[in-house]
C-alpha cells in the first residue's frame, strides 16, 4: 500500500505542461511545450520536454523537472552501456522498461513525473507511455500532462492507423496548439521530434508551422 500523503504532496506538482505521442506507419512523432512552471509561476519559457535517450529513441518528460532529469540521464546511460556490451542499439521496449524498473523501485518516494518513452527499432516504431510508478503500456498515441484534454480532443478525432509521419504531423501541431490556447500551464510555443529508422530530427515548433504554411504555433 502507498503511504497516504503521497496523493495530496504528488496534486502540488502534477500541474503544466502538454506531451504528445504519436505513432506512425514510418516513425513516432513527439511534440511538448516550452512553459515550465512552478505552481501558478511561469518558471522558464524555453523549456526543452523532449530528451534523446539514443539515436533511435527519444523521450518526452512531464512533472518535476530534476526527477525527469535524473530518470533520463540513468536510461541514457544504460543504453550506452547495453550497446558497448552487447555490439547493437537497445530495443525501446527495452528502454521502457528499464524507466519502468526504476520508477517502480522508487515508488513509496517517487519520482513526480510521467514519461512517454520511444522510437523505432526492429520491430518497427514502438511508443511506451509511464507513470510515476512504473506503469508501463504501449500506446498508438497519447497526451500527457495538463493540457492532454484538449490535445486528446483532437487526436482523438483525427487518427487513424495507417498514417505517415507526414500525414500525421498536421494532426500533432494542430493537438499541441489547442492545449496551448486553452491551458494557461502549456505556451511559449512548441517543438517536435521525428524519428524514423533514419534517426532522430528535431524541429522548433515555428519552423514546423512554416513548412506546413496552415497553423502558427
Amino acid at each position: 500500500m502507498y503511504p497516504s500523503e503521497v496523493g495530496g504532496n504528488i496534486r502540488r506538482f502534477m500541474l503544466g505542461t502538454t506531451t504528445i505521442g504519436v505513432v506512425c506507419k514510418d516513425g513516432v512523432l513527439l511534440a511538448t511545450d516550452r512553459r515550465v512552471t512552478s505552481g501558478y509561476f511561469i518558471a522558464n519559457k524555453r523549456g526543452r520536454k523532449i530528451c534523446k535517450i539514443d539515436d533511435h529513441i527519444a523521450a518526452t518528460i512531464a512533472g518535476v523537472v530534476a526527477d525527469a532529469q535524473m530518470l533520463i540521464d540513468r536510461i541514457s546511460a544504460q543504453a550506452r552501456l547495453y550497446k558497448y556490451a552487447n555490439g547493437r542499439p537497445i530495443s525501446v521496449r527495452a528502454a521502457a522498461t528499464l524507466a519502468s524498473n526504476i520508477l517502480f523501485s522508487s515508488r513509496y518516494y517517487p519520482l513526480i513525473l510521467q514519461a512517454i518513452v520511444a522510437g523505432v527499432d526492429d520491430e518497427g516504431p514502438r511508443m511506451f507511455n509511464l507513470d510515476l510508478f512504473g506503469t508501463m503500456t504501449e500506446e498508438r498515441y497519447i497526451a500527457t500532462g495538463s493540457g492532454s484534454p484538449m490535445a486528446l480532443g483532437v487526436l482523438e478525432g483525427s487518427y487513424h492507423e495507417g498514417l505517415t509521419v507526414a500525414e500525421a504531423l498536421p494532426i500533432v501541431v494542430k493537438a499541441v496548439t489547442a492545449s496551448m490556447k486553452w491551458d494557461p500551464a502549456s505556451g511559449e510555443g512548441f517543438d517536435v521530434a521525428i524519428i524514423t529508422e533514419r534517426g532522430i530530427e528535431e524541429k522548433p515548433g515555428e519552423r514546423v508551422a512554416a513548412e506546413l504554411g496552415t497553423l502558427r504555433p
